[in-house]
């Protein structure tokens, strides 16, 4: 599915690059596993090549699929119907997912309600996380630092 090389999403991780596939005894089990390099976290992780469906890990979104997250990202709304626990249970959906649209979504909601009132520890780490993991792929998409990444998403919310 996946080759040496390829830039994926780890979903709840960001980010990461499929360093080698090797081939381990565990347990007595022989099998071919992904090595997982996370940067941003300092990680490397070991997914069997049979189980990597039920990860939803996923090779980075195209730079056509990036402008319309953009779109989105700029122009939508957060829904502002839902009590604060069903926010964050849709907000921690969304961030499992693994989608690009659905953590820019995380990010642009909880950044506008931040400007109205402070968020809860909860949120906050929330708001970090889903911001990592949006600026991770957004730098390997447009192939910029993700400093700059950071800038173009704080000047897309202003």
């Amino acid at each position: 599915m996946f080759k040496i090389g390829d830039q994926i999403i780890y979903p709840m991780q960001g980010a990461a690059v499929i360093d080698s596939i090797e081939e381990k005894v565990i347990q007595g089990v022989t099998q071919q596993y992904y090595i997982i390099n996370i940067p941003s976290s300092n990680l490397k992780l070991m997914v069997p090549q049979g189980k990597v469906s039920n990860t939803k890990i996923r090779l980075v979104e195209d730079k056509e699929y990036l402008s319309n997250v953009l779109d989105d990202f700029s122009n939508g709304l957060p829904d502002d119907s839902l009590s604060w626990k069903q926010k964050y249970d849709t907000n921690m959906k969304k961030l499992k997912s693994g989608e690009l649209l659905a953590g820019a979504q995380v990010v642009r909601d909880l950044t506008l309600q931040s400007r109205e009132k402070p968020l809860n520890p909860s949120e906050r780490e929330m708001l970090d996380m889903a911001k990592r993991m949006f600026v991770g792929e957004l730098s390997l998409i447009k192939g910029i630092s993700q400093l700059e990444a950071t800038e173009l998403i704080d000047s897309a919310l202003k």
